[in-house]
């Protein structure tokens, strides 16, 4: 590990900062770059986000893809947390945090709408994020693709009924845009552009090919990771300097709830002797959200200026630092797995 991500932590701590500066300081600048989304999907965010990923599916092996089937038990154990466990106990972290132990630093008439913004991130998976958590973790990368692909289209039929049923409502209308275009920018292109890079090297030079090729581009794809940290924190600058104390109200069961899933998936992983290539991932992949799709489903339902509309954003701020951390307790925790 070099000394740059050694010290990511610290990148990325500079770069929030960055961020909450730049955005305070040139608001017309990160608005307009905000303006550049098309169904709740920022185009620009998503750029970066597939210079990320992009690395991580020229290391994937459709060949190998057939044995993921011999080792099901990683799956089953993201897709039991993610669906089974992890919606509910978002719900009641909510409901405890912020309609019980917060309340009187909540105004009162806003604490549903926080408590419906948290529910409807905690029902969401993610989807592009997770690649890089897995890179970081140096997991299987075709073991993640496959725990990702099930697990979008699970989504597509279970989470509009979970939400439908902790929010207490009759209908969600599932914003499809959003949720194909997600898969589209986040996985099928850079999966298609992956695949056809590792073909051409493995064509002209094997696999020690597609290893030097990935280690020349790793920088862009940190870097990728640094320039999404300051347009997420850049976007929220004036809001997070306005009102910080809400912000962390809100981030609190948000927080527990990542180490909680995080430590209940990798400690069933560990139970079951997964291999650590395996283990990290279907860890992280339950704790980390897929806050695009929550963000367009509380402004479809509550509206934009809505507090469950800020409950997810608060989900976006504290994702990227809480991920960091986790990976890094997955990185230092390696030789407690099998290999």
């Amino acid at each position: 590990m070099g000394i740059f991500e050694r010290w990511l932590t610290l990148w990325v701590a500079l770069c929030i900062v960055a961020g909450i500066g730049l955005g305070t300081l040139l608001p017309g600048l990160f608005g307009a770059l905000a303006g550049v989304e098309y169904a709740s999907v920022n185009l620009v965010v998503a750029v970066l986000v597939w210079a990320m990923v992009y690395p991580m599916m020229i290391a994937i092996d459709f060949g190998a893809l057939r044995d993921v089937g011999k080792r099901p038990k990683g799956l089953i154990v993201t897709l039991t947390v993610n669906w089974l466990v992890k919606p509910f106990t978002m719900a009641g972290l909510g409901v405890l945090f912020i309609g019980h132990l917060f309340s009187g630093w909540i105004e009162p008439a806003r604490a549903p709408e926080y408590i419906a913004g948290l529910i409807l991130l905690g029902a969401a998976p993610c989807t592009a994020m997770v690649f890089v958590w897995s890179q970081l973790s140096r997991g299987d990368p075709n073991y993640t693709l496959v725990q990702v692909s099930v697990n979008d289209l699970i989504m597509v039929v279970a989470y509009a009924p979970i939400v439908a049923f902790l929010l207490g409502v009759t209908e969600i209308s599932v914003p499809w845009p959003t949720l194909i275009l997600s898969v589209l920018l986040y996985i099928v292109i850079p999966l298609i552009a992956g695949t056809l890079t590792r073909r051409a090297l493995i064509r002209h030079g094997g696999r020690a090919a597609v290893a030097a090729f990935t280690a020349r581009i790793k920088p862009a794809s940190m870097l990728g990771l640094l320039l999404t940290v300051v347009l997420l924190f850049g976007f929220q600058g004036p809001m997070i300097v306005a009102q910080p104390l809400l912000i962390a109200l809100i981030a609190v069961p948000i927080v527990i709830q990542s180490y909680g899933i995080f430590a209940l998936s990798y400690a069933w992983a560990r139970v079951w002797r997964l291999p650590h290539g395996i283990a990290a991932p279907c860890a992280l992949i339950g704790t980390s959200n897929f806050f695009e799709l929550a963000v367009a489903v509380a402004i479809g339902l509550f509206g934009l200026n809505s507090g469950a509309a800020l409950a997810t954003v608060v989900g976006v701020l504290v994702e990227v630092p809480v991920m960091l951390s986790l990976v890094a307790i997955a990185n230092r925790t390696r030789d407690r797995f099998p290999a």
